[in-house]
């Protein structure tokens, strides 16, 4: 109930505008908006107790940095294996997403990798724990940076 107070129109547009621009002055975001600084600043300031806005991000180039492949990775796993597979997850840099998923697999996981043999380096990780399906990823015609979801 509280979050649906916080998303009136303003805010709506607070959130996108800094989504689009995170080191948006208040100034500049009050300009644009059509409030004051302060009123920005107590609007964000909201925002964020409400867990609404969690933080502000450079984007990176995992081209930039070398990764240059995108892979995805289907594990199939018993339940006894979750943690030390979650735990490998979150100890490897290249490992950027996991998703718990329905359906056979257990998990999805999101893979920047240099190469073809890096990627088979980490499939070999994954393996004793169950099965393991990748693919790699061609293009991305669609990637959302901006959430634009409206509450009805």
């Amino acid at each position: 109930m509280e979050h649906e107070k916080l998303l009136d129109g303003t805010n709506l547009q607070i959130i996108t505008a800094l989504q689009e621009h995170a080191r948006l002055s208040f100034v500049e975001l009050g300009r644009r908006i059509g409030l004051t600084p302060p009123a920005i600043a107590e609007r964000v300031r909201k925002l964020e107790e409400a867990g609404i806005i969690t933080g502000y991000h450079a984007h990176i180039s995992l081209p930039g940095l070398g990764l240059n492949l995108l892979a995805l990775m289907w594990l199939r796993i018993p339940a006894d294996q979750y943690g030390p597979v979650l735990d490998l997850a979150r100890r490897l840099p290249e490992v950027l997403e996991c998703h718990h998923v329905t359906g056979e697999d257990a998990f999805v996981l999101k893979i920047a990798v240099t190469s073809v043999v890096h990627l088979e380096q980490l499939i070999k990780q994954f393996s004793p724990y169950g099965q393991t399906n990748s693919t790699l990823i061609l293009s991305s015609p669609v990637v959302k940076e901006v959430v634009t979801w409206r509450p009805e």
